[in-house]
């Protein structure tokens, strides 16, 4: 398994990255987001919806655990931080084999309910606006789609 780097050097850079992201994917796509609080999770978040073709403010699901958002491909965006048992039956598969893409953010509190295969994205502090993002994929689909963002 490959492992994929980028450096962002801004918040602009971090959204502009994730927004190429989101014109790949397809429905039923899944994405983990990792990283302290901080870390941009959410700006990477509201990049890759605007690559699927939302036009809604999107902000964390911090107390809501999921919200919903329409563009040419629905985005299901959740933050499972506030869970309180990760064996919580809350639905979550449907969300993961449904029609649209699903970001998760902390979803190491859910791993025993995550698909075998997803991109899982770490945003890693490096400086006071600078990221590292490191893509992991696992499946033949998600290591595709980081060859053709990093092409």
């Amino acid at each position: 398994m490959d492992r994929y780097e980028f450096l962002s050097v801004k918040p602009e850079d971090t959204a502009e990255f994730s927004k190429q992201l989101g014109g790949l994917l397809q429905p039923g796509d899944v994405i983990v987001l990792e990283g302290d609080l901080g870390a941009g999770k959410t700006t990477f978040t509201k990049g890759l919806a605007s690559g699927l073709g939302i036009t809604r403010t999107v902000n964390s699901p911090t107390f809501t655990i999921i919200k919903e958002y329409q563009g040419r491909i629905p985005l299901y965006h959740m933050d499972v931080y506030r869970v309180e048992n990760e064996f919580e039956d809350l639905g979550f598969d449907e969300y993961f084999e449904g029609d649209g893409v699903t970001v998760v953010e902390w979803a190491h509190l859910i791993r025993d309910q995550l698909p075998e295969e997803m991109l899982t994205i770490f945003l890693y502090h490096v400086g006071n606006n600078e990221r590292r993002i490191v893509l992991e994929p696992k499946g033949q689909h998600y290591e595709e789609i980081c060859k053709e963002i990093f092409k």
